[in-house]
C-alpha cells in the first residue's frame, strides 16, 4: 500500500478549498482517506496553510509520500526543511 499525503478539493466551483488528506494513493482524489491532518485555503491573501505538524511529521516516518504541492505547503509551514 503506497500512502501518499495528498490534497482533497471541497469548496464550491471557482472558490477552491483543500484538506491535507493522508490516503492509499489507490483512492480517487477526492474519496475515501485515513486521516485528515490540516487545510489549505488559496483564496485568501497570503494563502492560509493549517497543517497538524505532529500527525504530518509521524505520517512522514511512517514513509507517506507527500505530493509536490503538499511538499511546498509542508516547507512554508515548517514541517520539513
Amino acid at each position: 500500500m503506497a500512502v501518499k499525503i495528498r490534497l482533497k478539493r471541497i469548496g464550491a466551483k471557482k472558490n477552491p478549498f483543500y484538506r491535507v488528506v493522508v490516503a492509499d494513493s489507490r483512492y480517487p482524489r477526492d474519496g475515501r482517506f485515513i486521516e485528515e491532518i490540516g487545510t489549505y485555503n488559496p483564496m485568501v491573501e497570503p494563502a492560509e496553510v493549517r497543517i497538524d505538524s505532529e500527525k504530518a511529521k509521524t505520517w512522514l516516518k511512517n514513509g507517506a509520500q507527500p505530493t509536490d504541492t503538499v511538499r511546498a505547503l509542508l516547507k512554508k509551514s515548517g514541517v520539513i526543511e
